[in-house]
């Protein structure tokens, strides 16, 4: 019954407080770091912080993201981010280890062990805090959203060796030839189980339950596949969260990964929620008002570091306005990091009072990320102001505008878009998120503006709600059905008229209430027709 009591008060002080942050513009997730602290507190639970179940529970929240992660990058698409994942990611976690190694060792005189525990800990960022806002905001579609996700996915994959490597170095008498040899015959019996037996068995699962017209049943195999997934993987030996991101590559493949990744929303957001409150509940206050001078001094130390070195390996493959925005993301230091000092702790290679530094100087970080991260594009815009002029036009609204036609993208189809409704006098504005295209458009002295129609407030600024239509022609499946998502949601009854390159694409947006859907391959297929039978009436006649 206490227990009860204690989740009835934790979900009401977390309604209560995220209602109030929302008014303030701040995210939930500072409301659940701050419940959990209330609570520790409140009913004196210090000794719980250190509860393995509950940390257990909060780690599913890190599974459910990962897995709607995996529903996003299908194997095809997996190869085709394989610099963003295996290239950046690998030389940002090599390069940021490197520099926190020889700063903890050399500057601060750390012991070597710990030093090399520290350096693969901050070289984590934050799965869950990122990734979350890059999802809501939809900005996981953007340049920057792409590249900070393909870091983040290397690395998930690289908790997997730091945590081998602590557990060999708690072993005295452990071989390196054989941790690594069982390492790689277990990764490979696990994907290759996974995406061949595994596979068959998800597709029935999910085609079975499909079939059964029953919604419960539905999303019951849902959780199945996800926690099988996951033990599937604890028990090889590797994180929960690998499982699930597997399964969901897995699913990406499939006609239900739409539904699939609906569904599990609500599963995904509550578990995160209680992530986050296990990380407000690791938060000592009397040990942070003693040492606040040097947990925020190594915090801007850590902040700053990682930032100059994402920036730096990603200038060699992308444009400064991408590179700074992938290292103000990645910046923070992870919730991996929990596990890596958890496990160095165990296996007492570290002190413990100073895990307890560490562990506040994640937290905090953690704290800071979501204030940050919602001030990407403004700080960018400061520091490089040349391209800023096209960003802020769009923010202003016009007013008066009606019976105009929105058009999504400025590629060949929707410059033949623009033709034609040029040519017939209809009234109508260009969006598209490619400067390419922008500058092409402002070269023929169109309205066109570089701005991301997904987001509510160009989407205000257009005044979508009194346009006469909306055409999307852009090819990126994902970006087409989030923008569609976004329109429909802004203007229910907008006139939304989509184009599809395959009959995948029209299945993939059919669950949307899409006013017309045109397949540009039907379409050619019937003027060839017509003009073949109109040639061959001129030829007879």
């Amino acid at each position: 019954m206490e227990v009860l009591n204690y989740v009835i008060i934790t979900l009401g002080i977390s309604v209560i407080l995220n209602l109030l942050l929302k008014r303030f513009g701040i995210s939930q997730i500072i409301g659940y770091i701050m419940t959990g602290t209330i609570i520790v507190y409140l009913f004196d639970l210090r000794h719980m912080t250190d509860s393995h179940t509950l940390e257990l529970v909060g780690e599913f929240g890190i599974v459910f993201l990962m897995f709607t992660i995996g529903l996003e990058i299908s194997l095809q698409k997996l190869n085709s981010m394989k610099m963003d994942v295996f290239g950046n990611g690998l030389m940002q976690v090599g390069m940021t280890a490197l520099l926190f190694y020889g700063v903890s060792h050399y500057l601060f005189e750390v012991p070597n062990i710990a030093s090399v525990i520290i350096s693969l800990a901050f070289s984590l960022s934050s799965t869950a805090v990122v990734l979350t806002f890059l999802k809501t905001s939809k900005e996981i579609h953007l340049p920057y959203g792409q590249r900070s996700m393909g870091i983040l996915i290397f690395q998930d994959i690289a908790v997997i060796p730091i945590l081998l490597l602590i557990g060999f170095l708690s072993v005295e008498d452990a071989s390196v030839s054989e941790i690594l040899f069982q390492t790689t015959w277990s990764a490979v019996l696990l994907v290759g189980l996974l995406f061949t037996i595994g596979k068959h068995i998800m597709t029935w699962l999910l085609h079975f339950s499909a079939n059964s017209m029953e919604e419960e049943l539905f999303m019951g195999s849902v959780l199945v596949i996800v926690f099988a997934a996951s033990m599937a993987a604890h028990m090889a030996g590797f994180t929960y969260s690998l499982g699930a991101f597997v399964a969901g590559m897995i699913i990406a493949e499939t006609k239900y990964h739409h539904k699939v990744e609906t569904d599990i929303a609500p599963f995904k957001d509550l578990l995160l929620g209680t992530f986050f409150v296990t990380v407000g509940m690791k938060i000592d206050l009397v040990y942070f008002s003693q040492h606040i001078g040097s947990i925020v001094g190594v915090l801007l130390l850590v902040l700053v570091a990682k930032m100059l070195i994402i920036f730096t390996v990603m200038r060699l493959t992308s444009t400064r306005r991408t590179s700074l925005k992938t290292a103000l993301a990645l910046s923070q230091v992870g919730e991996f990091s929990f596990a890596v000092f958890a496990l160095a702790s165990s296996s007492k290679l570290m002190d413990s009072e100073l895990i307890q530094f560490l562990v506040l100087v994640v937290v905090l970080s953690m704290i800071i990320t979501p204030f940050l991260i919602t001030k990407i594009g403004t700080i960018t815009n400061k520091i490089f102001s040349k391209s800023q002029t096209l960003g802020k036009v769009i923010l202003q609204k016009k007013g008066g505008r009606t019976n105009h036609v929105v058009i999504c993208g400025y590629s060949v189809v929707g410059r033949f878009v623009v033709d034609k409704l040029h040519n017939r006098g209809v009234k109508y504005v260009i969006v598209d998120y490619s400067m390419k295209h922008v500058r092409q458009g402002l070269a023929k002295e169109e309205e066109i503006y570089w701005a991301d129609i997904s987001k509510p407030s160009i989407l205000d600024a257009l005044e979508v709600e009194s346009a006469s239509a909306v055409i999307v022609t852009l090819e990126n499946l994902e970006k087409k059905r989030a923008i569609c998502q976004a329109v429909l949601n802004h203007a229910p009854n907008i006139n939304l008229i989509v184009k599809v390159s395959s009959l995948e694409e029209k299945e993939a947006l059919k669950d949307l209430p899409i006013s017309v859907i045109v397949d540009g391959k039907r379409e050619v297929a019937k003027v060839l027709v017509d003009e073949a039978l109109t040639c061959s009436l001129i030829v007879k006649s």
